[in-house]
């Protein structure tokens, strides 16, 4: 992951989705109900454990253990009562077999060796446990902004003109992320034994829209800037 940026830019993630509150909001609604029941739950790249704050004040799912590699919004999601281990997910070094649900919300873009997170998860998870993986695919809006973004090098280029959000995604941040399709996290999933996906949506609004209200999740992954996959581990 790319923790160096966000060491230094922690209290900017959260400002970023304070100023969007109804796309925090429908992230959260969309990681709910792909999370169902999860029963206990290792986050990889909690970040600042801000999502983890909102399911539980707001759903009812508790998760209590994280991974994350910037000591920056580690240290905060241990404030917000998150027990964070420093690691990346390729180096995660957790007791095997006893998560009964392993979490990926929104870190895939910034983990390098995805398959290998994978198939850490895979080995935490209890027979038959399950995977979320939540993050922006590649072939969506928000993407193609973004990565047009890293090319431009700024936002202020009249070619985003109407065409971002008020309160954009910081650069900081874009750069250092690696978007993935979704066929392309299916294909890492089944690589690593996983099987039964399924998915669910949000988002499928015009990016310069997705704040002005709250969005229901929906099945499917064709038209959502934001994509939940849910698969299982093998059975014993």
């Amino acid at each position: 992951m790319g923790s160096k940026v966000f060491d230094e830019h922690a209290a900017e993630y959260d400002g970023w989705f304070l100023k969007n509150e109804n796309v925090l909001r429908s992230e959260a609604a969309l990681v709910a109900r792909a999370l169902g029941s999860p029963g206990r739950t290792l986050s990889v790249g909690c970040g600042s454990g801000l999502f983890e704050m909102i399911l539980k004040k707001e759903y009812g799912i508790t998760i209590e253990e994280g991974i994350e590699p910037s000591e920056g919004m580690a240290a905060i999601a241990r404030k917000r009562g998150l027990k964070t281990i420093a690691s990346t997910a390729e180096e995660m070094a957790v007791e095997p077999g006893v998560y009964d649900t392993v979490m990926f919300n929104g870190s895939p873009g910034y983990i390098e060796d995805l398959g290998r997170a994978f198939a850490n998860a895979r080995r935490a998870l209890k027979a038959g446990g399950r995977i979320v993986v939540l993050d922006v695919p590649k072939e969506s809006s928000y993407a193609l902004l973004y990565n047009l973004g890293c090319r431009v090098g700024n936002w202020d280029d009249p070619v985003f003109t109407g065409a971002c959000p008020r309160d954009v995604y910081p650069m900081e941040f874009v750069v250092s992320a690696r978007w993935r399709t979704t066929p392309e996290k299916v294909a890492l999933l089944e690589a690593a034994g996983f099987t039964g996906l399924t998915f669910f949506q949000t988002l499928t609004r015009h990016p310069v829209y997705t704040n002005d209200s709250v969005e229901e999740p929906s099945e499917g992954f064709d038209r959502g800037d934001y994509v939940a996959i849910v698969a299982r581990a093998p059975q014993a």
